[in-house]
């Protein structure tokens, strides 16, 4: 399995945000406290705006929130963000793969490591990965945000 540089990146930038619930995080800010490179960042935070994972405002006082809380975003949520399929054999999704003769069974062997690595990622949330101190402040963040709701 290859882990691209797009969703460490990703999972990096999301980890900044997670920490800093209460205040939006630029792009330029993210970069320099994860050195990121600043355009490829810039590419990566739209994929994610696109998916959900982030949310933007315009302006002096904006920058990139999490589209939802930490412990609602995967690693498998961010790596489908931004590469699409987990894994794919030669470009193409594993989901119709067939070979005759001896090599027949070799394809359930890469689904199987597909499905195992999906556990592993979906059931890793931004959260479980935040040190102790900024998951109870993200944690008080979201109760808060839901008591006004």
């Amino acid at each position: 399995m290859h882990i691209s540089a797009k969703a460490d990146y990703a999972t990096r930038a999301l980890l900044e945000l997670a920490c800093e619930p209460a205040r939006p995080l630029t792009c330029e800010a993210i970069a320099s406290s994860q050195q990121i490179p600043f355009r490829f960042l810039k590419s990566v935070v739209g994929e994610l705006r696109r998916a959900g994972l982030v949310r933007s405002q315009r302006g002096c006082e904006g920058g990139y929130w999490l589209g939802r809380p930490a412990d609602e975003i995967t690693l498998l949520d961010v790596s489908r963000a931004v590469d699409g399929e987990l894994i794919t054999l030669r470009g193409e999704p594993l989901a119709g793969l067939d070979y005759p003769g001896p090599a027949s069974g070799l394809p359930g062997v890469w689904r199987r490591i597909e499905d195992e690595a999906a556990a592993v990622l979906g059931g890793t949330t931004l959260a479980t990965l935040l040190p102790a101190a900024a998951d109870e402040h993200a944690t008080a963040e979201q109760l808060s945000r839901r008591g006004a709701a």
